[in-house]
Order: C-alpha cells, then sequence, then structure tokens
C-alpha cells in the first residue's frame, strides 16, 4: 500500500501598511490616497450631472457680471473683466469645496467609510483622497474658467510666473478649505445637511469681499469685516499677481487695496496655513470618532 502525500501549498499574508519591509508606512498612505482619489474622480465621470454643475454653474458668473454688471462698476484704471476674473477664480473653488462636504457626507451614510475601516488601509487616506480628488477637479475647474476668461476680454499684465502662482494661491486655498468641508460632511447627518451648513458659510465669505467689487465701495460697517476675512486677502493676492505691479500700484493709490501684493500674498498664506491646523486635526478627528 502506497501512502499518498498531500503537499500543502504555502500561504500568503498580507503585511499591514504599518509593518516594517519594502514598502513603508508613508508609501502605503500615498498609494491608498491616489487610490481613493481616483474612485472619487471616477464618480464624477459617471455622474455627468456633477461635471455639469461644476463647470456651466462658474461660467454663468463670468457672463454675469461681465456682460449685465460690468457696465455699471468701475475700476481705475483698469477694465472690470480684469478686475473680476481673479474673484471669479476664487469663488469657484470656495463654491467648489462644498463638494467635499456633500461627498463625504454621502460616504458616511452609505456605509462605504465602514468598509474602508476594516481594509486594511491608512485612514488618513480617506480624507487625503477625498480632498485630493477634489484639488484637481478645481485645477481642471480653473483652467477652464481661465480659457473663458480671455474668450470675453480677460488680458493679465503680470508675467507668466506671477500668474501662475496666482493661480496655485486660488487652488491652494480651495484645499485649505477641503479641510474645513470634510469636517462639515462628517459632522453633518447626511448630505443635505451638509450642503444647508456648507452654503451658508460660503456665500457671505464669498459676497462680502472684494471678489466683484471694491471693499472701499461697501458700507462702512461692512468693510471692516470684508476687508479682512480669508477670501478677501486670497482674491487680492491673485489679483495682484495676474494684473502686475503697475496696476497693482493704481489700486493701491485709489484704495482699493490696502497694502502691496506681497503684504497680501503674505496673509493668504498665514490663512491657509491656519485654516490646515485648526482643521485637519478636526477632520481627523471626527473621522475617527463617526
Amino acid at each position: 500500500m502506497t501512502a499518498a502525500t498531500v503537499t500543502t501549498a504555502p500561504t500568503t499574508t498580507t503585511a499591514p501598511h504599518g509593518a516594517s519591509g519594502t514598502s513603508s508606512k508613508l508609501t502605503w498612505a500615498v498609494k491608498d490616497t491616489l487610490a481613493l482619489g481616483k474612485r472619487n474622480l471616477l464618480h464624477y465621470t459617471r455622474v455627468p450631472q456633477l461635471l455639469v454643475f461644476t463647470f456651466v454653474q462658474p461660467i454663468m458668473f463670468v457672463l454675469l457680471f461681465r456682460y449685465v454688471f460690468g457696465g455699471t462698476i468701475i475700476i481705475p484704471g483698469q477694465q472690470y473683466v480684469n478686475y473680476l476674473m481673479p474673484g471669479i477664480f476664487t469663488q469657484t473653488v470656495v463654491f467648489g469645496s462644498t463638494a467635499t462636504a456633500i461627498g463625504l457626507a454621502e460616504d458616511l451614510g452609505s456605509g462605504i467609510i465602514e468598509r474602508f475601516r476594516s481594509l486594511p488601509m491608512v485612514r488618513m487616506a480617506v480624507l487625503s483622497g477625498r480632498t485630493g480628488a477634489d484639488l484637481v477637479r478645481n485645477t481642471g475647474v480653473v483652467l477652464v474658467m481661465l480659457a473663458v476668461g480671455f474668450a470675453v476680454g480677460f488680458r493679465p499684465q503680470g508675467s507668466l510666473p506671477a500668474i501662475v502662482l496666482g493661480l496655485l494661491i486660488v487652488l491652494a486655498f480651495a484645499f485649505s478649505l477641503s479641510w474645513v468641508m470634510a469636517f462639515i460632511g462628517l459632522k453633518a447627518a447626511n448630505a443635505e445637511a451638509a450642503q444647508a451648513v456648507a452654503f451658508p458659510i460660503m456665500f457671505p465669505l464669498t459676497f462680502a469681499s472684494s471678489a466683484f467689487v471694491p471693499v472701499n465701495s461697501m458700507p462702512g460697517w461692512l468693510q471692516a469685516f470684508a476687508e479682512h476675512q480669508p477670501v478677501t486677502i486670497v482674491v487680492n493676492a491673485a489679483r495682484g499677481l495676474m494684473l502686475g505691479p503697475e496696476a497693482a500700484q493704481a489700486l493701491q493709490k485709489a484704495g482699493v487695496f490696502t497694502t502691496d501684493t506681497t503684504g497680501y500674498v503674505l496673509r493668504a498664506l498665514l490663512w491657509m496655513a491656519a485654516i490646515l491646523a485648526v482643521f485637519v486635526p478636526l477632520a481627523v478627528r471626527q473621522f475617527n470618532k463617526s
């Protein structure tokens, strides 16, 4: 009688992300973030309504302010379209940041986040993947707005590096706001509640700012708030960089700017650093509690 020999195949065990090995924890975090970011971006391609809302609304704002209100708003030494476009860029990403809150609230309500928790992945990647995907989306939107701006007469006089820096400041501000919206989305009961909380915050910040009209044209009691809030600072930083030093000096002499472009850029960076310092830990803490 011949005994049968049974050979058992060795089992392969996947090491946890935090374990030592060929891939560090940072590498796994980047991979998980990219995977979830791709998942969030694919969602936009499969829901065309989101893409329409994302791109059509900013174009409508450009056309509305350029051709309906543009003839009645006088900017000293500057065509209104040149004054307007940096404000439109910022307004677009401010409103677009609410997508972070809505998306996270939907994921939380659908149970997908609980499924992510059960997987061997870096938890932080859920938030960084969402905010990173929204940064990519905002980049595409801003580039489309730039093309629309050129089509309606936007002619920035700043150098190419200065224009690029102005756009990067707007996008960095969008990224910082995404973390504010991430916290709101995780706190909200559902997507509708997240939207209801986010828009009342974004509307005053956007319209009580220098995005569309100079702050010095507002009532005195409103100027104190509008001059120092972050949207005005970011808009003026981008505006000064894009329009060039001569236009920025002319705006400062006319009282439209209260400081030079460098001052606005530094204040914008401080605002963004403060927002990230406060809301990244808050969002992570709320995610761990949710």
